[in-house]
């Protein structure tokens, strides 16, 4: 039975840790990671802090101790002054615990300027590491977020990407077309040219066509400039009869004027 739940263990921990790879962002962590070093430096600091109240309060109360004892000194001077020996006995008693008060007091400052002292340096210490990690945690970040983008695009290249594969499938999809009607439009060119294919409109010719058309067309200039060169006189004949009609006309009008201009025998 043992066996059984350390392999169930086993296998929801590896589900747990496949899950958690999944929905891990490594830029996420860095910064969770990076705002608890400023937590942990700023309860340092803290500490450093509260050391040196403590040690500041205890320089207070040992300046207050020693201000004691100078009041007890002179209070014994003036009692045996005063010839009160009992009294001086006793100021000097009470000054005696207060420089045993005083020498804990003294004792505990140490120990509390030793503490804070360590407490700075592993503050700095700690400073340079958050310094430092912040540095490498943006570099990290940046590459990983570059390195992100490329493999996006280059999936979305390639078709491979879960994101951005419809993308890639409708740009194929759409070159497939494209080359699709390239071909269409090139064989219907082909078997339009060939003859195979008739245009309904009339208007296209295959290249057989044409070239007999342009034949017939330079055959037929090429007649027509043949007759007209063998018929010369016919055209120079042509051409004197329209001359000696223009003549006949111009001449008529003249002679009408010359006969208007003779006498008549009633004038005569």
């Amino acid at each position: 039975m043992p066996g059984i739940f350390q392999r169930i263990a086993m296998v929801f921990r590896s589900k747990a840790d496949k899950a958690l790879n999944k929905v891990e962002d490594p830029r996420e962590t860095l910064d969770y990671s990076y705002q608890r070093q400023l937590d942990l430096l700023q309860k340092v600091r803290r500490g450093v802090a509260d050391v040196a109240t403590s040690r500041k309060r205890v320089e207070l109360q040992a300046n207050q101790l020693n201000n004691e004892l100078e009041k007890l000194s002179l209070s014994a001077q003036r009692a045996l002054e005063h010839g009160r020996e009992d009294l001086a006995r006793e100021a000097l008693t009470r000054k005696s615990g207060l420089q045993q008060q005083l020498g804990d007091l003294q004792t505990q400052h140490a120990q509390l300027q030793g503490e804070e002292e360590k407490l700075i340096r592993a503050s700095t210490r700690l400073q340079a590491k958050v310094d430092a990690f912040r540095t490498r945690k943006e570099t990290i970040k940046a590459t990983y977020t570059a390195a992100e983008a490329q493999t996006r695009i280059n999936e979305a290249f390639t078709g491979i990407s879960e994101e951005m594969g419809d993308v890639g499938l409708a740009v194929q999809r759409a070159e497939d077309k494209a080359l699709q009607m390239q071909a269409r439009a090139g064989a219907v060119d082909e078997l339009l040219a060939s003859g195979a294919l008739e245009d309904s409109s009339g208007s296209y010719k295959d290249d057989i066509t044409r070239e007999l058309d342009a034949m017939a067309s330079d055959a037929s200039v090429e007649s027509e400039l043949t007759a007209m060169k063998a018929q010369p006189t016919a055209g120079a004949e042509r051409t004197a009869a329209l001359e000696a009609g223009d003549a006949e006309a111009s001449a008529a009008p003249a002679a009408e004027q010359t006969m208007s201009e003779e006498p008549t025998e009633e004038q005569q």
